[in-house]
């Protein structure tokens, strides 16, 4: 399998987080990809239509897209205890989890391009403003959503989200609104499987 990443991606961490857990990080090829909303990689539009990273391409040629769909693909692929639950209110916990995470990237990332990528005059402090509130909510979510230290995909995503929030606003101090999410995020960066894709510029 060949994975089009970027080191400093929070989707493409989940995929490797998850790729750690079960046991299949060595059968990943990676193959960096620079892509950013203003320009075109050639070579990625030909694997995935919307320019994106994470895209895992399969031996048979098949590509995967939207780390939601790329981390349940891997998760399908071992014999290990499963990620995603299967079926029930555990499952439906776990998949509300993970969007609840996604969704606090999303906010984050659309905030980011509005500050660091729009020209300065044309930058929406409303919009902005808008999406930080979405952040908070969601931390504040998941705050709420009795995370383990033994993961299924919930807690693949917030440690992820989490560890991508830091890495691009430090100046953000949500560990005060939320010292025991705080914690959990403190013991599940522990894990190897987080240790190990840690978020790099």
């Amino acid at each position: 399998m060949k994975l089009f990443y970027s080191s400093a991606s929070p989707y493409v961490r989940k995929v490797m987080v998850v790729a750690h857990e079960t046991g299949q990080v060595d059968r990943i090829e990676l193959a960096p990809a620079a892509v950013a909303p203003t320009s075109v990689n050639a070579v990625l539009a030909a694997e995935n239509p919307l320019v994106k990273v994470p895209t895992l391409v399969l031996a048979d040629g098949t590509s995967l897209f939207d780390s939601r769909v790329i981390v349940e693909y891997l998760d399908a692929q071992h014999q290990g205890r499963r990620l995603f639950p299967a079926e029930g209110p555990a499952r439906w916990k776990a998949l509300r989890g993970q969007a609840t995470a996604d969704g606090l990237l999303d906010a984050a990332l659309l905030s980011r391009y509005e500050n660091v990528l729009r020209p300065e005059p044309l930058r929406w402090k409303d919009w902005t403003d808008g999406q930080f509130r979405k952040v908070r909510q969601a931390l504040a979510a998941l705050a709420e959503e009795d995370l383990a230290t033994e993961p299924t995909i919930a807690e693949v995503a917030a440690g992820c989200a989490l560890g991508w929030f830091d890495f691009r606003f430090p100046e953000e101090d949500w560990r005060s609104a939320h010292p025991a999410l705080a914690s959990w995020f403190a013991k599940i960066s522990e894990r190897p499987s987080f240790a190990a894709t840690t978020p790099k510029a």
